[in-house]
């Protein structure tokens, strides 16, 4: 294992109040178990994550503030779990709007806080879903076609030109106002939905995006994940591919194997280096079977949730890697573990019973390589007790939700709130214009 300087502590920030967000997990075991304090700002003191031996404290952050507020929050902080004011810490963003906010108020944080040279405009090239569009076309890097509407009727008649059903997305997916029902990423199988869907942009926050759906299957949807240091250069960067998906053929990585995919390493490190990236990042790809192209589905200026599958043999993985850069320690070369395997064992068990026959060959070489399961660990037990609970309880009341609305009678339901729910007062990120779309406006007659 590398030598870490211990005397400086990590402080974990999400602001997205998920409580089985298994990357929060991760990194705290990632960095606990290599001696290094960690505290946790998450969404409660009780959570499972807030359960593991590896955390020190585990504090709410505070509800819808700006990055300014964040930025004073942190420094309150600093001040308490630190030996003294001139101590310096490490903040590690796991949600995109935590990372934004960082970014942007990363002149405040710096003297007390070590976070990589990255600034707002920059994460927002990749982390909004238009300027991503508009990004990827710049560099020529393949991305599914993608229209922005202006209009209920004119995203019915781009639909219609992209061919049903297509992939809508919200441009700032952090804005969505929570309890809304609103999806950062859906799938839309006709007109209706999508003029529906358009209609609620101004509670959504954003701009709703239409794209191509590319079709999904076996070995199709990849993963880059890695870390790029302060001299740009990015030792840990590897890649994966999900095995399992919730929801299943779109979602997250349920399952997931350390796989090479040159092609897929190289259009990554391509468009890091183009953009000057700097800290760790996870990106999302999906193979084009038509045209053999990769496609950039997404790109997260953040830890993914999965981001110990890649642990190499080492020890190593990307939120060490920051760590160690970022204390002014060198990163040593990976030692590939390739065919290690990651498992998120609640969102597995609901694409296993969602899809039972989805199978995938064994890695190829003969090659056995151990299992990192998201919530399951010897020597951490308490926290996956904790997720089953609270899973279960999830489930039961999605359950008694769904069949509420089947059985009440539509004359008796509630009627709508006559205002729509306020969009998350996201740290000040929605300052920056949404840039135009990469996809040429089509001109087909609209439906």
């Amino acid at each position: 294992m590398p030598s870490f300087d211990t005397r400086v502590p990590a402080v974990l920030v999400r602001l997205d109040r998920n409580p089985f967000h298994h990357g929060t997990l991760g990194a705290v075991r990632s960095l606990g178990r290599a001696g290094i304090p960690v505290h946790a700002v998450v969404e409660s003191r009780t959570g499972p994550v807030a359960r593991s031996r590896h955390l020190e404290s585990a504090r709410p952050g505070p509800a819808a503030a700006t990055s300014a507020e964040l930025a004073d929050f942190l420094l309150r902080v600093g001040d308490e779990v630190s030996e003294g004011p001139s101590s310096p810490l490490l903040a590690v963003p796991l949600d995109d709007v935590t990372a934004l906010a960082l970014a942007r108020r990363r002149a405040e944080l710096a003297p007390r806080f070590l976070l990589p040279e990255q600034t707002e405009a920059q994460l927002l090239r990749v982390a909004d879903k238009a300027a991503l569009a508009e990004t990827c076309a710049a560099l020529g890097l393949p991305h599914p076609r993608t229209a922005l509407p202006t209009g209920a009727d004119e995203a019915a008649a781009m639909a219609w030109a992209l061919g049903l059903p297509v992939v809508a997305k919200w441009s700032r997916p952090w804005l969505l106002p929570a309890g809304a029902g609103l999806r950062s990423t859906s799938i839309v199988r006709s007109l209706a939905e999508v003029r529906e869907l358009y209609a609620r942009s101004p509670e959504a926050g954003s701009r709703l995006l239409l794209q191509e759906l590319l079709p999904g299957g076996r070995d199709l949807d990849w993963f880059f994940q890695g870390y790029v240091d302060s001299a740009g250069r990015c030792p840990t960067g590897a890649t994966g591919r999900k095995e399992r998906s919730w929801p299943t053929g779109a979602g997250l990585t349920a399952a997931g194997r350390w796989t090479v995919n040159p092609a897929v390493d190289r259009a990554a490190r391509t468009l890091l280096d183009a953009l000057g990236y700097r800290g760790v990042c996870d990106l999302d790809f999906r193979l084009d079977r038509t045209t053999g192209a990769y496609h950039l589905l997404d790109f997260n200026p953040r830890p993914g949730a999965q981001f110990r599958l890649f642990t190499d043999q080492d020890g190593l993985d990307a939120v060490r890697a920051l760590h160690l850069d970022l204390t002014g320690r060198p990163v040593p070369p990976p030692s590939p573990a390739y065919g290690r395997r990651f498992v998120a064992e609640n969102y597995a068990l609901l694409s296993l019973l969602a899809a039972p026959r989805r199978r995938y060959a064994a890695e190829t070489g003969g090659v056995r390589r151990r299992t990192e399961w998201a919530w399951c660990a010897a020597d951490d037990p308490l926290p996956a007790l904790a997720m089953g609970r609270a899973w279960l309880v999830h489930l039961l009341r999605k359950a008694l939700t769904a069949l509420r609305r089947r059985w009440t009678p539509a004359g008796t339901r509630r009627p709508a709130a006559t205002a729509p729910p306020a969009p998350r007062t996201a740290p000040d990120t929605t300052s920056t214009a949404t840039p135009p779309t990469a996809a040429r406006k089509d001109t087909r007659p609209r439906p």
